[in-house]
């Protein structure tokens, strides 16, 4: 099955769709991320951070990487330095542009919105991203992305890197 995202779909439907089926492994890979509020309707009434959201997963033991491109936000590396999710684990390369959520290896969104508040439509409708995006439970499309993601992730593309000088660290973690 295929389905489309446009612009507010984003959110309820690309992210919180993921977090809820996450059981195993929550893989996300974006641009930018800042700490956007989530509206976790279904669960606890109320929207909240994405590192609250994400710790929620964590205490269910998902494990959760974070692969992104920019340095994230100011509130989102105070949030982390607070508390940061005993499985969440971040990696930085200035070369990711995929905007992709995969959880479990089992559904997949891939589109065009960052972990960020208008990417994902959390913001006004006068002031979010016009964004695109599919979502699929199709092992043909999921399997490649998450195999292209996970080479990243392990550093695979490390090696033949033309960005070095701007990736002095190879898969840098953020410092707390």
């Amino acid at each position: 099955m295929v389905g489309i995202l446009l612009n507010e779909q984003h959110l309820a439907g690309a992210l919180v769709e993921a977090i809820e089926r996450s059981r195993h492994r929550l893989f996300i890979a974006t641009a930018d991320v800042k700490d956007l509020h989530v509206p976790m309707a279904r669960r606890i009434g109320r929207a909240q951070s994405i590192l609250a959201v994400l710790d929620e997963l964590s205490k269910r033991s998902v494990e959760i990487r974070l692969l992104h491109s920019g340095v994230p936000s100011g509130p989102f590396l105070a949030r982390m330095k607070l508390h940061l999710p005993p499985t969440l684990t971040m990696r930085r390369c200035p070369r990711i542009h995929a905007k992709a959520l995969i959880a479990d290896g089992r559904w997949m969104y891939l589109g065009s919105a960052n972990l960020t508040g208008a990417g994902l439509g959390a913001k006004s409708p006068r002031r979010r991203n016009f964004e695109a995006g599919i979502w699929t439970d199709e092992p043909h499309l999921i399997d490649p992305v998450l195999d292209a993601l996970d080479r990243i992730w392990r550093g695979a593309e490390c090696a033949d890197c033309g960005r070095k000088q701007h990736c002095p660290v190879p898969l840098e973690e953020p410092e707390l």
